[in-house]
């Protein structure tokens, strides 16, 4: 049982997850360990286990952080009223500022889950699916002559298709060196620039 009231206790995860998210924007997930994010955090470092067991729970909660916000930015869409082509351009630009969600899509996502106890899974996953309902809201909206099958399957290839915008828009010098020795066409582009046109013909 963790001791400390509520606030406490929400500020020292809070603190846990930010340290994680500070240390992910110079090195990758392999490199961080709990030592590396307990030399961040302002308390010892067996403290981070009253919070999170692995650090991949650590992850997984900055990413249900980053859910929760971008379904935030969905529900802010969903008070307009927008049809498919203003819907496309409103989710394009809510991904450009989502790029740490983005980038935690790609990467590592299964062994975050299998190396995270059971109730910080299902708290991701209340985040995951919230972000799925409030796209689905703005679906209905944009789409209202689909029905409900056809608008699982516009959902389903909506989130597979975000799920992968994030290594193109920001491959790695290795990565486009070893396009071009392959002779691969590698066209820079923004999150932005990709998702736009992608979204525009799933929501046709």
């Amino acid at each position: 049982m963790i001791k400390g009231t509520p606030e406490l206790i929400s500020e020292r995860r809070e603190e846990i997850v930010s340290a994680c998210e500070k240390l992910y924007q110079t090195m990758s997930f392999r490199e961080i360990t709990l030592k590396v994010i307990g030399n961040e955090v302002p308390f010892s470092r067996p403290t981070i286990y009253n919070y999170f067991q692995t650090k991949e729970e650590i992850f997984l909660a900055l990413f249900e952080r980053e859910y929760r916000t971008w379904t935030q930015d969905l529900e802010k869409i969903g008070k307009k009223d927008v049809n498919a082509e203003e819907l496309a351009e409103a989710i394009a630009k809510s991904l450009e500022k989502r790029t740490l969600m983005l980038r935690l899509l790609s990467v590592n996502l299964y062994d975050m889950e299998e190396n995270s106890r059971i109730e910080r899974l299902v708290e991701f996953k209340k985040a995951y699916c919230a972000s799925v309902e409030a796209f689905d809201v703005l679906l209905q909206k944009a789409l209202p002559y689909q029905n409900e099958k056809e608008r699982r399957e516009t959902l389903v290839t909506a989130f597979e298709f975000i799920h992968g915008v994030y290594p193109y828009a920001h491959a790695t010098k290795k990565q486009i060196e070893a396009m071009k020795e392959a002779g691969c066409r590698y066209d820079k582009k923004s999150i932005y620039e990709l998702s736009l046109p992608g979204l525009k013909k799933i929501l046709k």
